[in-house]
């Protein structure tokens, strides 16, 4: 995949399942916004996902 074309697919992920994404305001309401961020990244598919991603780019 070319650059642009991940970068689009990381916009379409985030902007379909992460805004408004209930588990990340739970987390962030009651353990911080650190916590939440590292759930995302580590335990969430979508974070998985877009982890990927930016691998892929780097």
């Amino acid at each position: 995949m070319k650059r642009k074309e991940l970068l689009h697919e990381m916009g379409e992920l985030m902007s379909h399942y992460c805004e408004g994404c209930f588990l990340h305001k739970h987390h962030r309401k009651e353990k911080g916004k650190k916590y939440a961020h590292r759930f995302c990244i580590t335990q969430c598919t979508v974070g998985e996902k877009i982890k990927a991603y930016g691998n892929k780019l780097s």
